[in-house]
């Protein structure tokens, strides 16, 4: 099975440092006591930020500044306390507040439908990039990216100079990270364009390849999952929190995975991949969508299931007791083929199920629906 890891904010700018792309001088801790020697150290004022893997930090009160000791006392325990999207805060970043004039948004990302990386950038930094219209998109095949490409990468961005040529060289070493670490992203957002025109990567994402990291043992200190993946690892099933809003369930790996690929190629954003496994019953499929139900972002759950040695009825009557105790109330989106499929389908008629021919129809479906 392909599994994500994403790395925590300040693991991903120890990264950074190592290939040379400049991060703001931080502390990380995780407790009141070395956060406070942090802050005398680091010196006001400075922001302090929740580590969790996941987004929206800021909306949720994980990023705040930090402008005298009153206000680190006041602050870091509640940021140390809180839960995002239902992830505890790992740690505590402290990072030196930075004289930025404008925001810029890089990344590189593993490509699987078209088999390659790519970059995008945009002028507009430290917003999500879906919602960013002009942006540069390049498909740069294994990931390698020279200096003509990242200049020129730069000149559709509007930069010149000696910013045009610090973003080139930043691009040129993020690429160098994806190859060498193998990584799935590589994302800095915002890059920061200075007052005195040098960039700096105010935050950052990288996520790998646990099938990958095995090659790369350094990595191994980064591998942290969350409270309902070891949750979901307990009780047999397998489940990765991504950042959209979709659930995707299916049995088997490679068909998970290939749904997951098919929705974000149709617009959609995977909220987590969730194989419920070859020997899946109707209490852990059950279990599985407890899980599901408690994430509080999920919009929909799409369901690609191939009923072979998992019957399809199983799934069925996992769904039909969710929704009758209120487990699961958002609409499902599923596509029943094999073993007991007209039977399912038959359980789940008049619920809130939407049954489909092919997986297509489906994801076509959850798209659309989530965004009612």
């Amino acid at each position: 099975m392909r599994r994500a890891v994403r790395l925590l904010e300040y693991q991903a700018k120890e990264l950074f440092s190592e290939f040379g792309i400049p991060v703001p001088e931080g502390r990380t801790s995780r407790d009141a006591a070395q956060g406070r020697k942090d802050a005398e150290e680091l010196g006001y004022p400075f922001v302090a930020k929740a580590q969790v893997p996941v987004g929206g930090r800021g909306k949720a009160g994980g990023v705040q500044k930090c402008s005298s000791a009153e206000e680190f006392e006041l602050r870091y325990p509640e940021i140390l306390g809180m839960s995002i999207k239902g992830e505890r805060t790992r740690a505590v970043l402290l990072e030196r507040v930075a004289d930025v004039s404008k925001e810029l948004y890089l990344s590189l990302f593993l490509n699987r439908s078209k088999r390659c990386y790519t970059v995008i950038a945009s002028a507009e930094g430290g917003v999500e990039i879906e919602s960013v219209r002009n942006r540069a998109v390049r498909e740069v095949g294994s990931g390698e990216v020279g200096e003509g490409e990242a200049r020129a990468v730069a000149a559709e961005l509007g930069l010149d100079g000696a910013a045009a040529a610090d973003f080139a060289g930043i691009l040129g070493r993020l690429s160098e990270l994806a190859v060498k670490k193998e990584a799935e992203l590589a994302e800095i957002n915002p890059l920061a364009v200075l007052a005195d025109g040098s960039l700096l990567a105010l935050d950052g994402k990288v996520m790998t390849d646990d099938n990958s990291n095995f090659r790369h043992p350094e990595m191994a200190k980064y591998r942290e999952i969350s409270e309902l993946e070891e949750r979901a690892e307990r009780s047999g099933f397998s489940l990765v929190e991504l950042d959209g809003n979709v659930a995707v369930v299916g049995n088997g790996a490679g068909l998970v995975m290939s749904t997951l690929d098919m929705l974000a190629d149709s617009g959609g954003r995977a909220a987590c991949f969730l194989d419920v496994g070859g020997g899946a019953t109707a209490e852990s499929v059950y279990e599985a969508l407890t899980l599901i139900g408690g994430m509080g972002r999920v919009d929909g759950i799409l369901v690609n299931l191939y009923g072979g040695i998992v019957r399809t009825t199983t799934v069925a009557e996992a769904l039909v007791r969710a929704y009758g105790d209120g487990t699961v109330g958002v609409p499902v989106f599923a596509r029943l083929k094999g073993a007991e499929s007209d039977r399912a389908k038959e359980m789940l008629a008049g619920s809130k199920t939407g049954i489909y021919e092919d997986v297509e129809e489906a994801i076509s479906a959850a798209v659309v629906g989530v965004r009612k």
